[in-house]
């Protein structure tokens, strides 16, 4: 159980509060740039940390004060937390480690944090989801669009009054559709590399659509010959929205785009993951405006983007990028006992669905 301890706040400041003790599954190289330093900010204490490699657990058992194990089932025998971190690979055929770790951590009480993508298989993590119920415990999934500023930002907007029901959507992500060989080889059980790297981050475009629109009923997608392509979605609202696999963009011009259309001519525009702008229409009547200046500075659009001269927490990466969002969330659903309100396995479910359901081919109209 999360136990009264002291708490440093963001700017150093000291006082009573709620600890949460926690493990890691998993030294290595995103755990360390992106996981690891979010427990700085928290209320946390890091208890123990396990690795298969004996040299690398034991390195960061020392930096981060902790007990160092190479057998997670020998670390959650041995170490009393209320929260497991999980960031593993892939088995030997490509599939997700996560399921399997993620069920132990449940049956030693502990709610448990898990980077995506969560599993190949849809089924498995029904199995986890009636596993984590039976429990009383919660799981989160790093779907970290899903936690990013911008995107929670853009949801924010959608709920205005003056915005309207959303129409439809666009999103952009740099990402190769693998080819129904590709998906069928690795429904065999053969690791390939490309399906892989599809399944690692179709995630991305698809969380956001996901977190902002809800859960897509019907998916039908194109290819071409280099694996780009386009994917087009319905909702049971009459929503729709696409996901453009723009493999080969250039990084340099920003390597990903939203756009909300509503039914009412107001957009939200979110240029790689940083600059949001809510654009609203300000109803100019064509070829009879002698003025364009004309509408109040709370009738056009408006903008945000952080700068980057101060040392602001809003400007690092950690923060940016939802990492500190998504692992806060966990901290606080163990702290106020209650379920995760994003990144939950109902979520995961679904993109995971989504995943499938392009293993199915291009040019069908696929049910999810």
């Amino acid at each position: 159980m999360p136990r009264p301890g002291k708490v440093i706040d963001a700017r150093g400041g000291v006082s009573d509060g709620t600890i949460v003790d926690i493990a890691f599954i998993g030294c290595g190289s995103h755990s360390f740039r992106n996981i690891y330093p979010c427990f700085h900010f928290l209320p946390v204490e890091l208890k123990a940390v396990c690795d298969l490699n004996q040299e690398r657990a034991d390195a960061f058992g020392e930096k981060f004060g902790a007990e160092s194990f190479t057998d997670y089932k020998k670390m959650l025998a041995e170490t009393k937390v209320d929260v497991v971190f999980i960031v593993t690979g892939y088995d030997s055929a490509g599939r997700p480690l996560y399921p399997e770790i993620a069920k132990a951590c449940l049956d030693a009480g502990c709610h448990v944090w898990m980077e995506k993508p969560p599993a190949a298989t849809s089924a498995e993590l029904e199995v986890l989801k009636s596993f984590a119920a039976s429990k009383g415990k919660t799981v989160l999934t790093g779907f970290k669009k899903m936690f990013f500023p911008c995107n929670e930002k853009a949801a924010e907007l959608i709920q205005r009054d003056d915005f309207g029901d959303v129409s439809i959507a666009h999103f952009e992500y740099p990402l190769y559709i693998p080819s129904v060989d590709e998906f069928e080889t690795y429904g065999s059980g053969t690791k390939v590399q490309k399906v892989l790297a599809f399944l690692d981050h179709i995630c991305h475009p698809a969380s956001i659509m996901v977190y902002l629109l809800g859960y897509p009923t019907q998916l039908i997608y194109h290819r071409n010959e280099f694996g780009a392509g386009t994917a087009h979605f319905k909702f049971q609202n009459d929503t729709t929205a696409e996901i453009h696999c723009n493999t080969g963009a250039c990084f340099d011009g920003g390597m990903e785009e939203t756009k909300i259309f509503s039914k009412r001519g107001t957009q939200i525009s979110i240029k790689n993951n940083n600059r949001i702008t809510y654009h609203r229409n300000i109803g100019h009547e064509y070829g009879n405006e002698q003025n364009y200046y004309t509408a109040s500075p709370e009738e056009t659009s408006a903008t945000w983007e952080p700068e980057f001269s101060l040392g602001q927490l809003y400007n690092k990466g950690l923060f940016m990028l939802g990492y500190m969002n998504e692992t806060n969330e966990i901290i606080q659903a163990a702290i106020e006992d209650r379920e995760v309100k994003k990144g939950t396995l109902d979520q995961a479910i679904i993109l995971t669905r989504i995943f499938e359901a392009f293993a199915q081919g291009p040019d069908k109209l696929i049910d999810i």
